[in-house]
């Protein structure tokens, strides 16, 4: 019995952390989809990773922004075209999990645009919601 106990305990650990390897590389993809979409100049499937939501937080440095449509408005603003928009490099140094649908991811950002570069660091919550994760929170300094 305490085989069993110990074969059945190693089995579930096994697909826990297989869950979260999945969990990660779909993380990844989503971070790598908005970087490519907003490379292509294209804000509005650049926001898809974010959860549409009024209760979506974004924090840059002008202070908190509340609701999916007033963040995508804020970046229209501020990113007018693709010159504007430039081109986008992360470096993701954290992808941490907090719970099974709950996800912590600290990185870097850099444009590269024609006559400058800007470039700062991001703390972001995801959460998986409806089996997709999304950005629900997003620190961007």
């Amino acid at each position: 019995m305490k085989k069993l106990i110990l074969v059945l305990i190693c089995l579930f650990s096994l697909q826990a952390q297989a869950q979260k390897v999945d969990d990660k590389q779909a993380v990844l993809n989503l971070l790598e989809k908005q970087r490519a979409d907003w490379n292509k100049g294209d804000v509005e499937a650049y926001m898809q990773g974010y959860w549409k939501s009024d209760s979506l937080l974004f924090v840059g440095k002008s202070g908190p922004t509340y609701g999916w449509q007033k963040t995508l408005d804020n970046y229209k603003k501020g990113y007018p075209d693709k010159a504007a928009m430039g081109f986008l490099i992360f470096g993701i140094k954290k992808v941490e999990f907090l719970t099974k649908d709950k996800a912590f991811v600290l990185g870097s950002w850099n444009v590269k645009r024609e006559k400058d570069e800007l470039k700062g660091y991001f703390t972001l919550l995801l959460r998986k919601i409806n089996g997709v994760w999304k950005v629900v929170v997003d620190h961007s300094s």
